[in-house]
């Protein structure tokens, strides 16, 4: 039996990282060469959790948006690494609630 693709669904902790980075940066921050980043810190994208994404959130998060032009002040990097800390994959986030109000 091969292993299934990972779905949407699994995605959850990566989405929720680009949906935070992109809110408080002001526009979409560049969604596949983070994807790749997080591939080559050793991280599994398709399979984010809250230890992963937190850990993701200090010095290489920094030197990541550092690459592409961009600065946060601490307070939205630290408001960024509380969002995606609180992360549960079991409790549906608030963007993913009105995803499925407006479907």
């Amino acid at each position: 039996m091969t292993p299934r693709a990972p779905g949407p669904r699994q995605r959850r902790g990566f989405d929720l990282l680009f949906t935070e980075l992109s809110i408080a940066v002001g526009s979409c921050i560049p969604r596949y060469p983070l994807w790749l980043r997080l591939h080559a810190l050793g991280f599994d994208p398709e399979r984010l959790d809250r230890a992963a994404v937190t850990a993701f959130c200090g010095e290489p998060l920094e030197a990541f948006l550092f690459e592409y032009g961009v600065s946060l002040p601490r307070r939205e990097l630290l408001r960024v690494r509380r969002r995606v800390s609180s992360f549960d994959p079991e409790v549906p986030t608030p963007y993913e609630r009105m995803a499925s109000i407006t479907d």
